[in-house]
């Protein structure tokens, strides 16, 4: 499960979501959001959110995607890079995957790239269209 901080364990998907993308939405573009989004819509774009993200079963990511915390139960084609990410049985990604911790159910669909780091070692931001982004993500 993902963590919040070392006193208090909360998954995911008990986090207050301040950020909304329902079914039915398309948005051709880049988010960037300072807490917690779900997202059950379709995004074309890139996906930068400061705290965690939730992609459900309905929604789909056609971009990268920079966050502390993800978990998937939708589509993702495009680079991952967080520090906890889930891909729970209804989910898919194809990229390049860069996390601390992975959590895979099955039934999950994966194909890429991935790359772990060790614990307490935050994830850089890496190049998203070409430009440098600045560091977001801490541990």
């Amino acid at each position: 499960m993902a963590l919040f901080s070392k006193k208090d364990k909360v998954t995911l998907d008990l986090q207050s979501i301040s950020t909304l993308i329902s079914e039915g939405c398309i948005l051709d573009g880049n988010i960037k959001a300072p807490a917690y989004v779900r997202i059950d819509g379709q995004i074309t774009g890139d996906v930068i959110v400061d705290e965690g993200l939730i992609l459900g079963e309905k929604g789909s990511i056609l971009g990268n995607i920079i966050t502390k915390e993800m978990v998937v139960y939708g589509v993702v084609n495009g680079d991952i890079q967080t520090n906890s990410l889930e891909i729970k049985a209804s989910g898919k990604v194809t990229g390049e995957i860069r996390t601390q911790t992975l959590q895979v159910e099955n039934g999950a669909i994966y194909n890429g790239s991935l790359s772990m780091t060790q614990n307490n070692k935050p994830v850089q931001q890496s190049k998203l269209n070409g430009n440098p982004a600045p560091k977001v993500l801490e541990a």
